[in-house]
């Protein structure tokens, strides 16, 4: 596939997040794709295949411990870069958790395209917000909010 395919797809991954359309994100993986999770969390690490990454990471880790009625992944998306193989992408996203914390995240995620399908992801965020919201561990609440806080 061309570089103009693999952003069609990644584009449908992104407006399949925004709208909660879980069957329609796991349709856009191969099944035996590779999720690549920056930092030493729980859920970091190396996760193989479909029901690993996509039932295991998104459903299980990541869905049931926010508030499912008001959490919105894909609220604003861009694509950075788009080639042969591969499309770069940043996100934001997220929503209230159960424990009464935001999780308003921002990804940066690379995707390996193969045969039409995610083949592999690699993503890159704030790791001390999914330990803080999602795993109930307080590693560091800042007090302000920075001064130049990052933007796409």
């Amino acid at each position: 596939m061309g570089a103009a395919e693999n952003r069609k797809l990644i584009e449908s991954w992104y407006r399949a997040l925004e709208a909660g359309d879980l069957d329609t994100i796991a349709d856009l993986h191969a099944d035996d794709v590779v999720y690549n999770l920056v930092g030493t969390t729980p859920v970091s690490g190396q996760w193989v295949g479909k029901e690993e990454c996509v039932g295991g990471i998104i459903n299980e880790k990541l869905l049931t411990a926010l508030v499912a009625e008001e959490v919105r992944f894909g609220k604003k998306w861009r694509i950075m870069c788009a080639d042969d193989s591969c499309v770069v992408g940043l996100m934001q996203g997220g929503g209230p958790t159960k424990s009464g914390e935001r999780y308003d995240q921002t990804y940066c995620e690379i995707f390996t395209i193969r045969d039409g399908k995610i083949a592999e992801l690699h993503a890159f965020l704030d790791t001390v917000l999914v330990e803080r919201c999602l795993n109930d561990n307080p590693l560091q609440n800042p007090e302000t909010k920075p001064k130049r806080p990052f933007a796409f």
